[in-house]
């Protein structure tokens, strides 16, 4: 009986310290710089949590190694629903297929919360690119193959594969050349280091509409409302498509009770038209889909990246 009565203690215990949670500031590790999509999603996120929660939601950017020491650091903070992750998809699906050592384990150090928006990434030049087309660009490559140089967020990171699975479905190449974070690397293109990049569009509209970059496809099926005239890359790439996202887990081992709450209030977060309007402003949909659902998707998503992996011989010793 004794047995009995403390367990149903700790389960009552268990469900009120989910109820009275959080009491104290909530930290997001982002696993790049600031800048990204990465980060800029997290903080539009975490400005509305903040107002459901009555507790600040803080930003941490930890970047490197394409998002593994954010991962790495989010995967030993303590259980306690006061560390969450918000990764970009990558970090989560890819890293494990293309990094001999992490100091993560996607699948054990983490339990998905929610997949929270997802939205395209724009094929960009700079504004002085002699490139007007995607045509043009594939072209480029083909007639000079190794000279074009693309951008990125790191190896392994969403941007990074988006450029691989460009140039395969092209069958062209092009260097690689790895950046601390997506707003560096476009910090870079602008700056004329490199030559074209495929980048979150959420990062990159404002270079857009600021003239600082040319874009000249979008990796989605359909055009973004968000880029009118920009067509889809499938246009030139028949079949092509490529969706990024960025979501949030949480170290393992996280109360249950706690992860419901993060999913529901995010969901609640998701629903509202101010923050559809301010993801649409981005080029960002908000998506909202339960932990069960997040797991299936995840672990689709990590066999999906295994075949480009391998195919394109993507590797870090």
């Amino acid at each position: 009986m004794k047995l009995i009565a403390m367990m149903v203690a700790m389960l009552l215990g268990s469900g009120a310290y989910a109820q009275s949670w959080p009491q104290k500031p909530v930290r997001f590790i982002v696993p790049f710089p600031p800048g990204g999509a990465t980060d800029i999603s997290a903080r539009l996120l975490g400005e509305r949590l903040t107002q459901i929660w009555g507790q600040t939601v803080v930003i941490e950017n930890r970047g490197g190694a394409g998002g593994g020491v954010g991962a790495a650091e989010a995967a030993r903070a303590a259980p306690d629903g006061y560390t969450l992750f918000f990764p970009s998809g990558s970090v989560v699906t890819a890293n494990q297929h293309i990094y001999a050592k992490l100091n993560y384990d996607p699948e054990k150090d983490f339990v998905p919360v929610t997949n929270v928006v997802s939205g395209p990434q724009v094929l960009v030049v700079p504004a002085g690119s002699p490139y007007k087309s995607v045509r043009a660009l594939v072209d480029a490559a083909k007639a000079s193959p190794g000279r074009l140089t693309f951008g990125h967020a790191g190896i392994g990171s969403q941007t990074h594969l988006a450029a691989e699975n460009f140039l395969y479905q092209a069958k062209v190449d092009a260097v690689s050349v790895p950046y601390k974070g997506e707003g560096p690397a476009l910090a870079g293109l602008v700056g004329g280091e490199t030559t074209f990049a495929l980048t979150n569009l959420a990062a990159s509209i404002g270079h857009i509409n600021a003239g600082r970059l040319r874009a000249l496809g979008i990796t989605s099926r359909t055009e973004a409302p968000q880029l009118p005239g920009v067509p889809p890359i499938a246009n030139t790439l028949p079949g092509f498509e490529n969706v990024g996202w960025f979501g949030i887990v949480a170290p393992a081992g996280t109360p249950k009770e706690i992860i419901a709450k993060v999913y529901q209030d995010t969901k609640k977060a998701l629903d509202t038209t101010e923050m559809k309007a301010r993801f649409y402003a981005q080029g960002l949909a908000p998506v909202g889909n339960s932990p069960e659902e997040f797991a299936v998707a995840m672990k689709a998503e990590t066999a999906l990246w295994a075949n480009v992996v391998k195919e394109r011989n993507i590797h870090v010793q």
